[in-house]
């Protein structure tokens, strides 16, 4: 399975406190309907720290229902406690999903050696394709390029990474160390097109969630080698990637999806809706580029 182009960190639909799953399948039918390269249900972007074990397990099984294997759906199924990472992982592959996303543990700060070792321990239990999640700015703790190409030659479900440190050359050392075979995916609208220029496979994209069909089209462009175009279309769509984390990620994209009528703006404590004057600001970008 490859993971490649605009692939979305779906946010979850929440109604009265719940899941909303009649939204969520409509909201994924739309991202098909946009062309979409894949999904993933239950990263950061879909609120998956506040979802319960059950709740995460049902999120992932709507998504793939719905999907009907037309995109690959990449599950998130990271933990801090590794224990519980192998539960996750256990429960994406029975849900049937393409791959797992996971993150590297956050909070205890494990060494290198211990990123290993919970990387290990998972995939001597689980058989699936994982890309592990490097996002040093959540979980203080930098996955290094140098760990990542042990972990490849030792751990034969480590396929990919989505790269989030926004650090380019740690993107090309990734490459370097782990060969073009190794799924490179950025972790950062704003680095989707760079990581791509400099052999990476795509995106897993927080604005594609509201700007599917221009984040996918520019994903096409760069794949294909049209960097004209591919350029033309993320400086279109630099305003929106701004405009996504004017506050943290997902209250920018939710409120985004409200606007345009999708469907009605709900958050978990501890995230809150966005400050006023924020809220003008999204709107103004989302107006801007003909979404509102």
């Amino acid at each position: 399975m490859e993971f490649r182009g605009a692939i979305t960190a779906l946010v979850t639909p929440f109604r009265n406190g719940e899941v909303d799953e009649e939204a969520f399948r409509a909201f994924i039918e739309w991202q098909i309907e946009q062309g979409i390269h894949g999904l993933v249900p239950c990263g950061t972007t879909g609120e998956s720290a506040t979802l319960s074990h059950e709740e995460h397990k049902r999120v992932v099984r709507i998504c793939v229902d719905q999907v009907k294997g037309r995109v690959p759906v990449l599950a998130g199924a990271g933990s801090n406690n590794t224990r519980e990472a192998i539960e996750i992982t256990k429960d994406a592959k029975d849900a049937k999903a393409d791959g797992a996303l996971l993150i590297t543990p956050y909070y205890n700060k494990p060494t290198q050696a211990g990123l290993i070792a919970h990387f290990k321990a998972i995939g001597e239990r689980v058989d699936i394709p994982f890309i592990v999640y490097n996002v040093p700015g959540r979980t203080s703790v930098n996955l290094l390029p140098e760990t990542l190409a042990v972990m490849k030659k030792q751990i034969p479900q480590v396929v990919g990474i989505k790269e989030a440190t926004g650090d380019l050359n740690q993107v090309s050392r990734v490459i370097e160390f782990c060969g073009e075979d190794f799924m490179v995916l950025s972790g950062d609208d704003p680095t989707g097109l760079p990581t791509m220029a400099i052999g990476g496979r795509g995106i897993i994209s927080v604005v594609s969630n509201f700007a599917p069909a221009k984040m996918a089209a520019m994903c096409d462009a760069a794949l294909a080698g049209d960097l004209t175009k591919a350029k033309a279309l993320h400086y279109e769509l630099s305003p929106l990637y701004r405009a996504a984390f004017i506050e943290t990620n997902p209250v920018p994209a939710k409120t985004a999806l409200e606007m345009m009528g999708r469907f009605p703006l709900e958050v978990r404590l501890p995230m809150v809706p966005l400050q006023p004057q924020n809220r003008e600001k999204l709107k103004t970008a989302l107006a801007a580029a003909g979404l509102v």
